[in-house]
């Protein structure tokens, strides 16, 4: 069963038509997850192969369609009647003479939508230079055009619902926080570390389980913290060296990401002349989120607060997240930097994260905010600071 009331699946669909229309798009083909997961409920590790969604503007329901052997999956956690789910037999799968995006085609011309506008989510990972060919081939009098990202913003501004479940995975993060941090030593090997904070994040709270992330946990060490996105090797951690740490809760599919920052010893004066000045920065951004301002003054607002000193942050400060599969949480919508101009609303969640990377250390420290009415509320307690073990 889905984890939402189907009104409120189905309000979703409607504000998706409603995208739709303005797009003059008769139909809308969704291959992200996470948007068929917004729009259906569905949940399955199957996005390895072709899957998707095919939203049709005069019907009442969209149509899954997938690989047959995980049709029954949709039966169980989606709100579609059984005729709206839509299996294709095993020889399409990786085939290099037959493809899946064939059975689409038919389904859309059997609908009666095989001269229609059509939107496809271009820039998506898991649509594909193949897809499209396929779709091109098999449906030559329609329209097919970009319909990248139209779901992804009506899943900006959350539900009270959903911002329910990204507080749970607040309550989860903020135990794999603790976990990463409590186990970080001199000689401890990076890698036991990382199988604890797996076991917190998918052990939860005494209350209710997690799920596993979008992200896998970034948490570097030494050298490797000059950079963004590395994670563990099987290195033992030393002494007077930084460890990153990115890492989320997750329930139902629903993230709450946070950052922070550990040194096993004494940081040396950069260190803590970098540390001070973001964590100034970020409490300064917290304070001034609240409905009605755009994205950019976020960034203007940084920028503000770290004038004067010697830290540069050329990369955005933050984005949208929430719902999401591999190989990442974000939403990709907002992003707070120069020129993006949405204007904030209550619901929305932004992960406020001002990493800084140089040519010899990184720090991090982050927070994930859901604006609330008159301003935003972080999703986890966990203190901002540099951790010293």
């Amino acid at each position: 069963m889905p984890i939402f009331e189907i009104e409120e699946y189905q309000q979703r669909l409607a504000e998706t038509k409603k995208a739709m229309e303005k797009q003059g798009l008769d139909l809308l083909i969704v291959t992200d997850p996470a948007n068929m997961n917004y729009l259906t409920g569905y949940d399955g590790w199957s996005f390895y192969v072709h899957q998707g969604l095919v939203v049709f503007q005069d019907l009442a329901e969209p149509v899954w369609f997938g690989r047959q052997q995980d049709s029954n999956g949709a039966r169980i956690t989606t709100w579609l009647k059984d005729e709206n789910i839509l299996g294709y037999e095993d020889h399409y799968v990786q085939s290099r003479t037959v493809h899946p995006y064939d059975v689409v085609a038919d389904l859309i011309k059997d609908k009666g939508f095989g001269t229609k506008r059509i939107g496809v989510e271009t820039d998506n990972y898991y649509f594909t230079a193949r897809c499209l060919g396929h779709l091109e081939k098999g449906l030559p009098d329609a329209t097919i055009t970009d319909g990248e990202l139209l779901v992804n913003w009506v899943r900006c501004i959350k539900s009270k619902a959903e911002i329910r479940y990204m507080k749970m995975a607040g309550q989860i993060l903020e135990n794999v926080m603790d976990t990463a941090v409590r186990l970080i030593e001199p000689g401890v090997r990076e890698g036991d570390v990382a199988a604890e904070v797996y076991k917190a994040m998918i052990a939860g709270t005494p209350e209710f389980t997690g799920d596993y992330s979008a992200i896998i946990p970034i948490m570097p060490s030494g050298r490797r913290t000059t950079t963004a996105h590395l994670s563990w090797t099987d290195r033992t951690y030393q002494r007077d060296e930084i460890v990153l740490l990115e890492l989320s809760g997750c329930k139902y599919r629903y993230h709450a990401p946070l950052s922070r920052t550990v040194i096993t010893g004494r940081p040396t004066p950069e260190m803590e002349a970098i540390s001070n000045t973001v964590i100034q920065g970020l409490n300064s951004m917290v304070d001034f989120i609240r409905p009605g301002i755009r994205a950019e003054e976020i960034e203007v607002k940084w920028r503000q607060a770290i004038a004067g000193s010697r830290v540069v942050k050329e990369s955005r400060i933050g984005y949208a997240f929430g719902l999401n599969y591999p190989p990442d949480w974000g939403e990709h919508t907002i992003s707070l930097r120069p020129g993006d101009t949405t204007v904030l609303e209550p619901g929305m969640t932004i992960h406020v994260m001002p990493g800084i990377w140089t040519n010899t250390l990184g720090f991090e420290c982050s927070e994930a905010v859901v604006i609330t009415e008159k301003g935003c509320e972080c999703l986890a307690q966990v203190p901002r600071q540099l951790f010293v073990t």
